[in-house]
């Protein structure tokens, strides 16, 4: 297979020496430890982003009529997204259709697109250079076969599976919960079940990367009082990792209340048997070694549309949000939005100026600059600011400046030390070590939301992020070393609150009396004393964000006044986006910090934003206007 592929244009071997987030191929075997299944033994990418898995079997595997190598290969491409793949021992090859989702009883022929013998590749070369070579893919023709090839029966991504998948447990759980433990109020149901899906999906992903032992959720199947079995997993979680994900004692200097309610709940043994059952090889169509982050965003953007709500006879209901129903669906920010967004803000921090024209600023520097989102939802910008600061760290610690090569004197001191920057990772690649990554995540990562569930899934998104790519022994060696638990607490770094409501809100005359769910459903929020050290040095160096579009007509009369009081931008007919802009604009440093915001292009043009584009002229520099269309979500 390797010079099969060598001769469609693909470095197999790396002989140009491109640093490792940017080789041609990926051998993923050897980064996979635990389970019952391997990764793909070939991972084909371009500028990093994969295109293509290639399964690579033994000339005694039949490729035509086998279903298990056909499921394997499938699995894994239907759960990191890949429209096509392919599955060969050189003698036979199959092209699949990976868009379609797996089942155990799909024949083998199920979703192929094609399929080859090696007496006719010389005579269908033409046809295979000019879907999977390298400059096919560099120029489109490979994307077009896979658009050419799409719409067959059966396609469904792996995002929509996998929301419909936790919705289901989220009714389970809801209605489990509720029935047992008549004393759960709305608020503690809906904060039970968060946490226990949060806390089932953190460690099966764990699980398949190869940093938990694999199969330990799976025993709980038939286990009589399998809750108290799931949480004694829980305790032990906590003792390892150390984040608000697992907290259940009280801890000094933590900044969020331990958890003393799930603990205390009861919950049908069925209820954990149907959804754990549905989670493992070969019954689960997914393989959470290779799903990507974005689409775990993707998914909970949908799944915080809808909330859990109790009726007069304690029944467990789950409906929409009345914001989301409002506002005639949840819109989801493409990646390619935020990676542009990221690009020109974070990136051009990081690169002394326009990325990749001037100077990088030094590691030093990189530690002191604070990235917001004030409305972080399930945590996409933030998601994507952070891998890029991981991918930059990397690269001063492995490339030479002036050539963009591979420095291996630069590579054995950042590996040295008591606390190295760096390890050699099995498959012969360096990354950043679990020390490294939390320390860039504390260091760096910011965000801020009104609702509690929001904040837990940007936590859950981030955690996962620090362990990506770790497997079991490493994470351990750095358990050791380090002297403390595996996880940091993002207590501090991400936090739960209105962004544009601030404490000075129960100064207003004439305000009538709030009970605890108004106050609660208000949740001022300020800024600098719950940042202090950021304000303590001027203030965040970027905010991203795609804020709320909701029309004030809609809020209350006493926050209607808050608004207009407080943003000298508010005034007529106001959309809360433009609140959002002029926040962050106080928010960021005065010195070269910058605001990237999603908003209506009626900003541009409407009289009643005149004011929003008069402040905006007077506090800032306008760098870049670009126009998107962002569709619901449906």
């Amino acid at each position: 297979m390797d010079p099969f592929f060598k001769t469609l244009g693909w470095d197999i071997d790396n002989t140009r020496g491109y640093a490792d987030a940017y080789k041609d191929v990926i051998h993923e075997d050897a980064i996979k430890f635990g389970g019952s299944t391997k990764a793909p033994d070939y991972c084909f990418r371009i500028g990093g982003a994969r295109k293509f898995f290639l399964e690579a079997k033994r000339p005694s595997v039949n490729i035509k009529l086998d279903v298990a190598p056909a499921y394997q290969l499938r699995r894994y491409a239907w759960s990191a997204k890949l429209p096509l793949s392919i599955l060969s021992d050189f003698e036979e090859l199959s092209i699949y259709d990976c868009r379609i989702r797996p089942k155990r009883s799909d024949s083998a022929a199920k979703a192929r697109i094609s399929y080859l013998t090696f007496d006719q590749y010389e005579d269908r070369w033409d046809e295979i250079e000019s879907v999977f070579s390298r400059e096919a893919v560099l120029k489109g023709s490979f994307d077009k076969y896979a658009e050419d090839n799409a719409g067959r029966r059966g396609a469904s991504e792996v995002d929509f599976e996998f929301l419909t998948e936790i919705e289901r447990w989220r009714s389970l759980l809801a209605r489990g919960f509720a029935t047992r433990n008549e004393a759960l109020n709305v608020r503690d149901l809906n904060f039970s079940v968060q946490k226990t899906i949060d806390r089932i999906i953190f460690l099966r992903i764990c699980e398949d990367r190869g940093s938990e032992d694999y199969g330990r959720l799976q025993k709980l199947v038939g286990v009589r009082k399998n809750y108290g079995v799931l949480m004694d997993l829980f305790q032990k979680a906590d003792d390892r990792y150390n984040s608000g994900l697992f907290h259940f004692s009280h801890e000094k200097n933590r900044a969020e209340a331990h958890d003393t309610l799930t603990p205390s709940l009861e919950l049908d043994d069925s209820v954990l048997d149907q959804i754990i059952s549905h989670l493992y090889y070969p019954e689960s169509p997914y393989e959470f070694s290779v799903l990507p982050a974005s689409i775990l965003g993707h998914v909970y953007e949908q799944f915080l549309g809808k909330t859990i709500r109790l009726t007069a006879g304690h029944q467990a209901k789950i409906e929409e949000k009345p914001e989301v129903r409002k506002a005639g669906g949840v819109y989801y920010t493409p990646k390619y939005i935020v990676d542009h967004m990221v690009e020109n803000t974070v990136a051009r921090l990081l690169n002394g100026g326009v990325s990749g024209k001037l100077k990088p600023i030094s590691v030093t520097q990189a530690s002191s600059i604070k990235v917001l989102d004030p409305a972080c939802g399930s945590g996409s910008f933030l998601i994507e600011a952070y891998q890029y600061l991981l991918d930059w760290h990397r690269d001063q610690y492995t490339l030479d400046p002036s050539s963009g090569q591979i420095d291996l004197g630069k590579i054995r001191h950042h590996c040295a030390g008591r606390n190295p920057r760096l390890y050699q990772a099995p498959g012969g690649e360096y990354r950043l070590t679990t020390g490294e990554r939390k320390r860039i995540l504390l260091n760096n990562i910011f965000g801020v939301d009104i609702d509690a569930q929001a904040v837990e899934v940007t936590k859950l998104s981030l955690l996962l992020k620090v362990l990506e790519g770790e497997n079991q022994q490493n994470l351990q060696r750095d358990f050791i070393s380090e002297g403390e638990r595996i996880l940091p607490d993002l207590g501090r770094n991400i936090k739960c609150g209105n962004s544009i409501i601030g404490h000075d809100y129960y100064d207003q005359d004439d305000l009538p009396e709030m009970d605890f769910d108004a106050t609660a459903r208000i949740n001022s929020f300020d800024w600098e004393s719950e940042f202090p050290e950021v304000f303590g040095h001027g203030g965040f160096d970027c905010v991203l964000a795609n804020p709320p579009y909701v029309d004030i007509k809609d809020h209350p009369t006493e926050e209607t006044k808050y608004f207009f009081a407080k943003y000298g931008c508010a005034n007529n007919r106001i959309n809360l986006f433009s609140t959002f802009f002029e926040r962050s604009l106080d928010l960021i440093k005065g010195d070269g910090g910058f605001v990237s915001m999603i908003v209506p292009t009626s900003v541009l043009a409407q009289s009643s934003y005149q004011p929003l584009r008069e402040y905006l002229l007077q506090r800032s520099r306008l760098e870049e206007l670009a126009r998107f269309e962002l569709v619901p979500e449906n």
